[in-house]
């Protein structure tokens, strides 16, 4: 790792087929420990159920409300502040109830990588 200050560029949105809009803050290869992304899930959608192999995510929500799901946990509302763990390899999706987007920090130790993630379609 070194020492510098990454710009962020609302003009690197773009949308993965998980179903949420992300921007990559930081996600590089000289930083493999972690990576942040901030997605935005559009009112009334949802993602799809998914699972990250060998990576621990946070959410930090930022705006908006919602329902996160968690393997066989029971489902819990999330809003402003919250910061939702999701242990390696867990099933997750989250809900935007809202009538506005829902936007969260995605924070993967290690960094996150597309060949960790596993779709697991509309149902578990």
């Amino acid at each position: 790792m070194k020492a510098m200050i990454k710009k962020r560029a609302e003009t690197a949105e773009y949308f993965f087929e998980e179903g949420c809009f992300i921007i990559e803050m930081s996600n590089t290869a000289d930083d493999p420990a972690v990576s942040i992304a901030r997605a935005r899930v559009e009112a009334g959608s949802a993602t799809r159920w998914h699972r990250l192999t060998g990576i621990g995510e946070r959410y930090v929500i930022l705006t908006g409300t919602g329902t996160v799901e968690i393997g066989e946990e029971v489902s819990r509302n999330v809003s402003p502040g919250d910061v939702v763990i999701i242990p390696p390899g867990r099933p997750q999706r989250i809900i935007n109830e809202g009538l506005t987007d829902l936007m969260f920090l995605a924070i993967c130790t290690p960094r996150f990588t597309k060949d960790a993630y596993v779709d697991m379609g509309d149902l578990r």
